[in-house]
């Protein structure tokens, strides 16, 4: 692996425990202003230091993170389709690989749709962006994106999404927890992180989730909603760093949630 990729994959890893914490705020491009984070900056600054690397659009990059902040960027390069259309998955690369070299990114990351109705030019675009990525020192992270369709998170589905992203040359893949996870860590030869999905009903249910993927196999977790949806943003993001880091159970995770927690 040339030096450049290796470094920039360590920045969002951590070479010490091979673990990570991402920070996904990149909804802004197919949900609009989304609950909590309709101001990027105000709701991105105070979590950015707990942050191991955070996933954004370049339009949050340009106008809502300070250039002397030292947090690695994964920069979401695809996109297409907003929410107001059923299909989710007509895709395309909307920031080039250029663009990224300019703002820094240590990874580039796109969404692939498999079994969706444009899961070719997804994954077609995959293996393109790969190959830019390649070519620039800098890693591609691939999402296994769902749609709406929420009832193909199990293993047998997430495994072959995984694994094909792995075999057109993803470096790292985000996917989704579900029964049977060690499977899917299993059948996929690179290192896969967790998405936090939709709001869950507690922090006890998100952190659970994230003990659960890490238990498992995952090398950490990119969550976004359950972080700065909390009613103690900055708490749940220590409360997951606590979990991936330093091996904390759920419930002592959760201390970090409630001693910090903001009165009313």
């Amino acid at each position: 692996m040339p030096w450049g990729l290796q470094n920039r994959l360590a920045r969002i890893i951590r070479p010490t425990d091979g673990r990570t914490v991402m920070l996904a705020a990149d909804h802004g491009y197919f949900l609009g202003p989304t609950r909590k984070i309709e101001i990027p900056r105000k709701t991105l600054e105070p979590l950015l230091p707990y942050a191991d690397a955070v996933m954004v659009t370049r339009g949050v990059v340009r106008t809502s993170i300070d250039p002397g902040a030292d947090v690695p960027i994964v920069l979401r390069v695809s996109g297409g389709a907003s929410v107001l259309n059923e299909d989710l998955s007509n895709e395309k690369i909307t920031t080039s690989m250029k663009e990224a070299m300019r703002l820094n990114a240590s990874a580039v990351a796109m969404s692939i749709f498999v079994g969706a109705p444009h899961e070719h030019d997804s994954l077609v675009n995959l293996g393109k962006l790969v190959d830019e990525g390649e070519e620039a020192g800098i890693p591609v992270l691939a999402v296994t994106a769902v749609g709406k369709e929420l009832e193909k998170r199990d293993a047998r589905y997430l495994s072959l999404a995984c694994r094909i992203a792995s075999e057109l040359g993803a470096r790292v893949v985000k996917t989704y927890y579900c029964d049977e996870f060690s499977k899917v860590v299993e059948s996929c030869p690179v290192p896969l992180v967790v998405a936090g999905g939709p709001k869950l009903e507690t922090e006890l249910d998100a952190l659970e989730l994230a003990h659960e993927a890490v238990q498992e196999g995952a090398r950490g977790v990119d969550m976004g909603r359950n972080i700065w949806q909390s009613a103690n943003p900055v708490g749940m993001i220590r409360a997951i760093r606590s979990i991936v880091h330093e091996r904390a159970t759920p419930k002592e995770a959760l201390t970090f949630v409630q001693a910090a927690k903001p009165k009313k």
